[in-house]
């Protein structure tokens, strides 16, 4: 799919990854609407972009249907047209065992990472048919790939994530819509303070440890070009290119690698009653 000239919704523009990929998109020549719950966020990226007469800001929270449903319509009355919706904006849970977490911080990582993806693609799907060409990206995880103790429930969230755009890639395989799943690892991001899952005593253990990461600049780049030539799917980043080989050569090697090095971040687990 051609970029330049074309208008893309981009959720979680407002830091990360998300703001890389609307930067991205205005500088090889598209029309953006960047997403984000946060309007602090959604103004940092406007004055990095430059781009002020292609670029407008949605603040808003991709967990209120209403308000997601009534999107499509600013983003025609200000572009006049939907090419590509590129959902990227996602939480993780604390880092902590499934029995130790709320049911409302449970609901909140389903909501936002699952249902908010689930809100975008039924809000924009009948304008993304409307076009010659279109693209629909959604952005899983490597945790979708193998199971992350400690993040279970973001690793479900999306894993359902990955299911629902593969099934939607079934079904709009006749279509003009290219439909894509992304599966990040290690990204550079503030990922855990946005989702507040930032976990006391974590932050030193955390500069200190030797696992590389992909920078978010280099992560949108990836994004962008799977857009570009309509990619099923994309991994980025060797730590998630390995783990989804190593996944489907065997499952349980996987999981048990990935047990062992979360082992020492959960500690023991919590004494039954």
């Amino acid at each position: 799919m051609e970029i330049t000239g074309k208008v893309f919704v981009v959720t979680g523009g407002g830091n990360g990854i998300g703001r890389q990929v609307v930067r991205g998109l205005l500088a090889r020549g598209a029309r953006v609407a960047a997403v984000d719950v946060s309007e602090t966020g959604l103004a940092e990226t406007a004055d990095l972009a430059h781009a002020a007469q292609r670029l407008t800001t949605h603040a808003l929270d991709l967990t209120d249907r209403t308000a997601v449903e009534a999107l499509p319509a600013a983003v025609v009355a200000a572009h006049g047209q939907v090419d590509g919706v590129l959902n990227i904006a996602g939480i993780i849970q604390p880092f902590v065992r499934v029995n130790d977490l709320t049911y409302e911080q449970i609901e909140k990582v389903m909501n936002v990472n699952f249902w908010g993806t689930v809100h975008m693609c039924k809000a924009f799907l009948p304008y993304l048919l409307e076009r010659p060409s279109a693209a629909l990206l959604n952005v899983a995880s490597m945790g979708a790939l193998a199971p992350v103790p400690g993040q279970s429930v973001y690793g479900a969230s999306k894993a359902a994530v990955k299911l629902f755009t593969e099934g939607l890639y079934a079904e709009l395989v006749d279509t003009p819509v290219a439909v894509t799943v992304v599966f990040p690892g290690a990204i550079a991001t503030n990922i855990t303070t946005n989702s507040g899952a930032a976990v006391p005593g974590r932050a030193r253990s955390a500069k200190s440890s030797t696992t590389k990461t992909t920078s978010a600049a280099e992560a949108a780049r990836m994004i962008i070009a799977a857009v570009e030539r309509g990619a099923y799917r994309a991994t980025l980043g060797n730590d998630a290119r390995g783990l989804d080989l190593l996944a489907r050569l065997s499952p349980r090697r996987a999981t048990d690698m990935i047990a062992g090095k979360m082992k020492s971040l959960l500690g023991e687990p919590t004494s039954p009653r």
